[in-house]
Order: C-alpha cells, then structure tokens, then sequence
C-alpha cells in the first residue's frame, strides 16, 4: 500500500463519517460536494463529527481516493469505514432513509 492509500485508509478507518470534497464544510467548492453537505446535516450529522478531507489542497489524495474506492468521482462518503457512495447516492439514500438509518441518526 502506497503512504497516500494509507493515509487515506487511516482517515476512513480512524473516523466514523468522512467526506472527501472539493473544499470544506463551511465552503465548499463545488455544487455536489454542497449538496453532500447538505444531506449530512439533514441526516443530523454535526459539524464536529464530520471529518472532511479537501481534495483540492493534496493532488495525491485527489487521485488517491478514486483509486481507493473505485469510484472515480468526488466527493465521497464514508461511514464507519465502508465507502457509500457520491452525492446522487447519498440523495438516493436520504430520500429512503436508509442513510439516516446507516450513520446512526433518526429520519428528520
């Protein structure tokens, strides 16, 4: 394993929710990393649970991450260490409430 997917698999492993995004919770850098913001704290995921991981400051990460995963898109969502998807998943999952029911929070 190479020190960026192991760096990666340390985040994933070491914290319950992880976001990789373009930008930061509280900025960020493109409409899907926001909308993925969104459906956290809709899920009632608080801010300082939420670990993010800006892709755009760590060129490594940013190409990392796809390979990690096996999803080449951005942003991405971990939970309890198991990949869950972009945010037209987590949408799809919200919607259902199964994203809810898999980060631990109750169906708003």
């Amino acid at each position: 394993m190479s020190d960026t997917q192991q760096r990666i698999d340390d985040l994933v492993k070491h914290n319950d929710v992880v976001l990789f995004m373009k930008g930061s919770a509280s900025f960020p850098m493109c409409g899907f990393s926001g909308r993925a913001i969104q459906i956290l704290k809709a899920c009632g995921v608080e801010p300082k649970t939420l670990k993010t991981v800006n892709v755009l400051e760590d060129e490594a990460i940013r190409q990392g991450i796809k390979e990690y995963s096996n999803w080449p898109t951005i942003p991405q969502l971990y939970v309890k260490g198991e990949f869950i998807g972009g945010s037209d998943i987590m949408m799809e999952m919200y919607q259902s409430g199964e994203l809810q029911q898999v980060i631990g929070g109750q169906p708003a």
